[in-house]
């Protein structure tokens, strides 16, 4: 008995259809690396979506700055990469892409539909003012300054100190500014006005409110991610934020370093 063959099996996807996928898929992935994601949950995300196209991923390689994927479809296969923009921590917009890769692995949408809710996302996505990020980040060092044992006449100027210094991190890096010259401005800047306030308010812990007033610089989710990414089975990767984390740390130190030279204290 004779059969007809298959000819979705035989007949190659259009090479376009499969360069719009890995597109679309390497965007998400990005999208969420750049929002503080972990490697696993940027693997996991892109494999939905190419699955969700009709697509298999064959392998997939995430560096700091870069994302690669490799799709395969009946005969055809494709390797593409795309450039990483600066990692950062935005949890509305991961989630927010996370939902898109959930109702992308469904089926029934296309990558146009996927790369247009993605620009939706990333125009949309609410944002809270940066003035009130500011004091709420002033108010947490404070806090946190109280909590390692800073008196309350250190309280106020802790606050103003941190608060100024997450303003002034918010300009800086909106301008392009490099995030390791920026943490240590902010660590200079802020420690200073942090001592100096502390200082003429009277306070006895002086130093405490210069270490609290640049706690803001403390990178907790990429130190966190980059321990996740380790124990995850992604090694360079972690090894990468690690890095940078220290990198962070050592020009804040040096920031607090030169507001202790400004304030005349005793290293």
């Amino acid at each position: 008995m004779n059969s007809q063959p298959d000819t979705s099996e035989l007949t190659p996807p259009h090479h376009l259809s499969m360069d719009r996928i890995a597109h679309v898929t390497l965007r998400a992935g990005a999208i969420l690396a750049q929002s503080g994601a972990s490697v696993r949950v940027v693997h996991e995300g892109a494999q939905m979506i190419a699955r969700g196209l009709g697509v298999e991923v064959m392998g997939m390689r995430s560096g700091y700055a870069s994302f690669e994927i490799t799709l395969e479809r009946g005969h055809t296969t494709i390797t593409r990469m795309m450039q990483i923009g600066p990692h950062g921590v935005n949890h509305r917009l991961d989630f927010a892409v996370r939902d898109l890769v959930v109702r992308a692995a469904r089926g029934g949408m296309t990558p146009e539909e996927i790369e247009s809710e993605l620009d939706r996302l990333l125009r949309d996505t609410p944002k809270h003012p940066w003035w009130l990020v500011a004091i709420a980040t002033g108010a947490a060092c404070a806090a946190f300054g109280r909590l390692l044992g800073a008196d309350w006449l250190s309280f106020g100027p802790m606050l103003a100190a941190a608060s100024i210094g997450q303003a002034l991190r918010h300009w800086l890096l909106g301008r392009r500014t490099n995030v390791f010259v920026t943490a240590a401005i902010i660590g200079c800047v802020a420690a200073t006005l942090g001592g100096l306030g502390a200082r003429l308010a009277g306070s006895g812990t002086m130093q405490l409110a210069m270490m609290a007033s640049i706690l803001l610089l403390v990178p907790g989710v990429p130190s966190t991610n980059a321990q996740t990414d380790v124990l995850d089975g992604y090694p360079t990767m972690g090894s990468a934020r690690a890095v940078w984390v220290i990198m962070i740390m050592v020009f804040a130190v040096t920031g607090l370093w030169l507001a202790e030279f400004v304030l005349r204290i005793p290293t």
